[in-house]
């Protein structure tokens, strides 16, 4: 499996693509808020010569599902979440306004994951860990094989998620980083929601929250 990262939003937020070597690739959190940051991403997947067939959420914050309506026009897929995510999405449109954002109505989930289900596309398998604290549906996918781990807002380079906004919880968030993030081997990536990737012993060992 390769990793790609693209940018985008006015938030800026990370939209990984999990490229096989099938040409198939799973999409986690498209951040596309417009028809043109949209066609960046269809340029890209056209030059790479993929195929989405599989749309993660890590949680449903509008900044991570701008692009969601955009995948089910182009490509026919709806997104996954876990189901603690829902409020979050159904009220993605009026957080979108206290940002001074639009965005259209996003579409319903495909289904819902649980912790620890395992998510398989092309020759990759993913393992869902509930990370709760940042939002009360927090998701990390981690890849055994590929040693790496995609986070969303819940762990990221030298810090960790917010936990101020409707449904977050800072006792929550440190004990999902504890013991569902830091149980991973050190050598383990992290790709976060935002800003750039960084590993799992760096952030045991100097990361402030826990050093």
């Amino acid at each position: 499996m390769e990793v790609f990262r693209l940018v985008f939003s006015p938030i800026p937020v990370n939209t990984y693509i999990l490229a096989e070597e099938t040409g198939e690739c799973a999409i986690i959190d498209c951040g596309c808020y417009d028809s043109g940051e949209f066609k960046i991403l269809t340029d890209f997947l056209t030059k790479k010569n993929l195929k989405p067939v599989m749309l993660l959420n890590t949680h449903c914050h509008l900044d991570h599902i701008f692009g969601n309506n955009f995948m089910l026009a182009s490509y026919k897929l709806r997104a996954y979440s876990h189901i603690l995510e829902e409020y979050n999405r159904k009220n993605s449109v009026n957080h979108s306004a206290i940002f001074g954002l639009e965005m259209e109505y996003p579409p319903e989930q495909e289904g819902f994951i649980e912790d620890m289900q395992k998510i398989s596309f092309g020759n990759t398998t993913l393992t869902a860990l509930h990370v709760p604290g940042h939002s009360p549906g927090g998701l990390a996918f981690y890849s055994e094989k590929d040693r790496c781990v995609f986070t969303g807002d819940t762990l990221f380079a030298g810090t960790i998620g917010r936990t101020d906004l409707p449904g977050g919880n800072h006792e929550s968030i440190m004990q999902s980083i504890k013991t569902q993030l830091f149980t991973l081997p050190g050598s383990t990536i992290v790709y976060p929601g935002h800003g750039e990737k960084t590993d799992i012993k760096t952030e045991m060992t100097y990361n402030p929250y826990f050093s």
